[in-house]
């Protein structure tokens, strides 16, 4: 008899976890998470899943706890006699600290990665990590999705007359140009200066503004800091319309109140983190199909590369 396939979450994206499982046609997974007094909890499985395939959803922003549970639960359906174990994270947390910046840090990413491996779980699928190379930490199969699959679609049937595509910083530039093929237009880079960490000093515009509907892409908004300052220089250069997406919305300090204040007609995100408060310039694209099509073609052994080819995206943006 053939193994089955078990959709479990930690706590911290059983709201995301919940849609995933509705999408890929089955209930979540019972996992009880026990507490006691002291802060210290126990995850546990209710269900037999002795040989079965095991998707953990859990995203592992703060607090580092959502990290330990997914540890923790990747241990236990270990020693429960899980036959695979997928850890789904559809927010990498410390994905920005990739690489030794500065002397006497810590390489969390990769320290991180070497929990997971520790820890018994033979894939990783996420998406829109910070930093690719994170992929080479691991030593089996990482499936790193792109949030463009779902953005792009989206993004052709609001129909903008001149639409380019903006990164608001150049380490995004890759991203905005992969954007603009699959959309042939244009894009246009901003070139910032921090002054320290989360603050920028400096930010100056490298392309055709004038008349744009111009829209920011990008991994992640924290603070918004840089892509509200990027959205007020497009108008002040001319720009139609401004509007900003972003796969990760962490909106920590003043976040809302940034984007409040902004030019931003809308900013759309992901659900990989769950909103801390509510906006109405902020709209909520779920995830939720695009991993369960994932977990399908793992599950069948089928090509997960080929959701995310240009030409692929051309064709849905027709049917649009």
């Amino acid at each position: 008899m053939s193994n089955q396939v078990n959709i479990v979450a930690g706590r911290a994206t059983r709201y995301l976890a919940e849609k995933i499982a509705h999408s890929y046609g089955q209930e979540l997974g019972n996992v009880n998470v026990t507490e006691f007094s002291d802060g210290e909890f126990q995850p546990s499985f209710e269900d037999n899943i002795r040989g079965n395939d095991i998707f953990i959803v859990q995203s592992t922003f703060p607090p580092s706890e959502n990290l330990f549970e997914l540890l923790m639960i990747i241990d236990a359906a270990k020693r429960a006699s899980a036959r695979n174990i997928v850890a789904v994270i559809p927010y990498f947390g410390f994905a920005r600290q990739d690489r030794k910046d500065r002397p006497r840090v810590s390489i969390a990413s990769k320290m991180i990665a070497n929990l997971l491996s520790a820890s018994g779980v033979n894939r990783i699928i996420t998406i829109d990590l910070h930093a690719d190379q994170i992929q080479g930490f691991f030593e089996f199969p990482v499936d790193h999705l792109f949030a463009s699959s779902i953005f792009v679609p989206y993004l052709k049937s609001l129909n903008l007359p001149r639409i380019s595509m903006a990164s608001p910083d150049t380490g995004g530039t890759k991203r905005a140009a992969s954007y603009a093929k699959v959309l042939e237009t244009d894009f246009i880079i901003c070139y910032k200066q921090r002054s320290k960490p989360n603050a920028v000093a400096e930010m100056a515009v490298i392309g055709e503004v004038e008349g744009k509907d111009i829209v920011l892409v990008d991994d992640i908004i924290d603070t918004a800091g840089t892509i509200t300052r990027a959205a007020e220089l497009m108008m002040e250069k001319g720009a139609n319309s401004v509007r900003a997406m972003a796969t990760h919305p962490i909106f920590s300090g003043k976040a809302f109140e940034r984007i409040e204040n902004s030019p931003f007609e809308k900013v759309y995100v992901t659900d990989t983190i769950p909103l801390k408060q509510k906006s109405d310039k902020v709209e909520v694209i779920s995830t939720a199909e695009l991993f369960s099509e994932v977990i399908r073609r793992v599950r069948h052994d089928e090509s997960i590369s080929s959701i995310f080819k240009f030409e692929n995206l051309k064709k849905r943006n027709k049917l649009i």
